[in-house]
């Protein structure tokens, strides 16, 4: 089995849990690098493994809480939970990257040699060679699952790469030229880095939360297969989606005569709403019957007081 086959396989409960131990090393690893080189990139590279330990630990929760059946307090589910994990991750990292300002505004006031950067460096790029190959795996089944929770851990894994990746940069900048600030200036680089990050996810978040519409390219699918069912004596029309974590909704009126019986109405809805979940895996679809000759109306002026 190719690689990505196998990643993708791999369930979003597991690889948070892997997550979570994979944090606690790169802490370790990154806490080591600081102690042995006193270098403020390589504390803010530190500080932001923090965040992946938190951001992990909620993820798996949020997502074990998604998982949930429907019930009386929740007839659609707990899908969302998994905006929260997301929104929270962009919260903490905002954070840790006012953190990593402050540490570096004091190290240009208070400049200080650094010491040991070959180890130092050495155990940064192990830890960022660990989150880079956890970061892929994670991609790849959160595409497939469609977790909102776990591609967020991931790119947030990534940006820990390149975070480490720009730290590793500074420091070799430092020992080549002797320019001792050019440290905190990289810290200050990857603070700003992770402070674009951490926006991009609450964005993300937020607009889960308010029933974003469904993908452009997934709404090409359902309009394909509509057409496909599309009759001078059936049309559609009110089309309306939304996502909510794992699941996607689509709401729409179906219009065929008025003549028909409701067995044969009930029939061909049911393989309309058949066809439009083969089409789109997670689709929850609603379809209400209407005779050709009535129309339904939204948004009346009355109805928006």
């Amino acid at each position: 089995m190719p690689l990505a086959d196998t990643a993708r396989s791999l369930s979003p409960t597991l690889l948070l849990r892997v997550s979570i131990a994979v944090a606690v090393l790169t802490i370790a690893l990154k806490t080591l690098a600081w102690w042995i080189t006193d270098s403020v990139g390589l504390l803010s590279d530190a500080m932001e493994s923090f965040v992946n330990l938190a951001s992990a630990i909620f993820a798996l929760l949020m997502v074990t809480i998604a998982r949930r059946p429907a019930d009386a307090d929740h007839p659609y589910g707990h899908h969302k939970a998994e905006y929260f994990s997301s929104g929270f991750e962009g919260l903490l990292i905002i954070v840790a990257a006012l953190g990593i300002i402050w540490a570096a505004v004091q190290r240009v006031l208070h400049p200080q040699p650094l010491d040991q950067l070959g180890w130092g460096l050495s155990l940064s790029v192990l830890s960022s060679a660990i989150n880079g190959a956890l970061a892929w795996a994670m991609l790849q089944s959160g595409r497939k699952h469609r977790s909102i929770a776990l591609e967020g851990d991931a790119r947030h894994l990534i940006t820990d790469v390149w975070t480490s990746a720009g730290v590793v940069v500074g420091i070799t900048l430092v020992a080549l030229t002797g320019w001792g600030w050019l440290d905190p200036a990289v810290a200050i680089g990857v603070a700003l880095n992770i402070l674009r990050e951490g926006a991009a996810l609450m964005w993300k978040s937020s607009q889960g939360l308010m029933d974003e519409a469904l993908e452009p390219e997934v709404m090409a699918e359902i309009e394909k297969v509509l057409a496909s069912f599309q009759h001078h004596t059936i049309r559609f029309d009110h089309l309306s989606s939304r996502r909510s974590g794992q699941r996607r909704f689509v709401d729409l009126h179906m219009h065929m005569p008025a003549s028909w019986t409701l067995g044969r109405a009930a029939a061909v809805r049911g393989a309309v709403e058949q066809a439009l979940m083969s089409a789109v895996p997670g689709l929850r679809a609603t379809i209400q019957l209407l005779p050709s000759d009535v129309e339904a109306h939204f948004d009346d002026e009355k109805d928006l007081i």
